[in-house]
């Protein structure tokens, strides 16, 4: 693709300037997309910007806090402004707690994490209905990280756990809001994917009959390339789950 070509389709990211994120919007970049890379920190935007090479020139980097509802009306006018419109949103940024009995965890650790987790794929969401249903040709996709935690926890992880669970129901909730509207909603939930966030899981994580378990990982390309089917799709098809892990991890069955 030439990069001074301007893009078809426009994506939005959230949490790109690292891991999944970063995978997702240079997959996205290198399949000839414009992508607007959101994250709280303008540092790692740009180091993505660096790696996308001459395709940089159909990326726009929007440093943001998904949980400030201000900063998001901010994205999506600069995404507006920009590119005219927008034909997927991937809400992937995300936030834990370090491991903790629950009743240790303090009330700021918990908003903190219900705020960029569940709280900011809201307001994206909310953001992109409103510019997705207002375009012309009218529609779009949305595509949630729910993780492997929207079905089973780890040990002392209830905050992640609970935003995770709560993604699948927005995921369901509006999904079935935007069909009006040929708004696609679905949801990936990944399993060890092999980036920075993971890195104790090859060192050795608590499972839940007590051990401590080196854990299988699976390279982040293929995320994005799970992604890419995902949005590959025409708006009238939509997968609504879909689950990406690393084969031998232990979630299927007791372990």
């Amino acid at each position: 693709m030439n990069a001074a070509t301007a893009p078809s389709k426009i994506a939005l990211v959230t949490g790109a300037g690292t891991g999944i994120g970063r995978a997702c919007a240079l997959a996205l970049l290198r399949e000839g997309w414009g992508v607007v890379l959101a994250g709280r920190r303008a540092e790692p935007l740009q180091q993505t910007l660096a790696e996308a090479g001459e395709r940089a020139a159909n990326a726009l980097a929007v440093p943001t806090d998904v949980g400030d509802p201000a900063s998001v009306k901010a994205l999506f006018a600069a995404t507006r402004e920009r590119f005219g419109r927008l034909d997927l949103l991937f809400n992937n940024a995300g936030a834990g707690t370090p491991a903790m009995p629950l009743e240790d965890l303090t009330y700021e650790q918990w908003k903190a994490v219900v705020d960029v987790n569940l709280t900011g794929a809201f307001l994206c969401t909310q953001e992109a209905f409103r510019l997705m249903k207002a375009q012309t040709p009218q529609g779009g996709r949305i595509v949630n990280n729910g993780s492997i935690s929207a079905h089973a926890p780890r040990p002392f992880s209830a905050p992640y756990t609970a935003t995770k669970h709560a993604i699948s129901g927005l995921t369901k909730a509006t999904s079935l809001d935007g069909r009006a509207f040929n708004i696609a909603v679905g949801q990936i939930d990944i399993g060890n994917a092999a980036t920075d966030m993971t890195e104790r899981m090859a060192r050795g994580v608590p499972q839940a009959n007590g051990s401590t378990m080196v854990e299988p990982r699976m390279d982040v390309q293929h995320v994005a390339n799970a992604l890419l089917h995902m949005a590959s799709l025409p708006l009238e098809a939509n997968v609504l789950t879909m689950t990406v892990m690393a084969t031998q991890m232990p979630f299927v069955g007791r372990g």
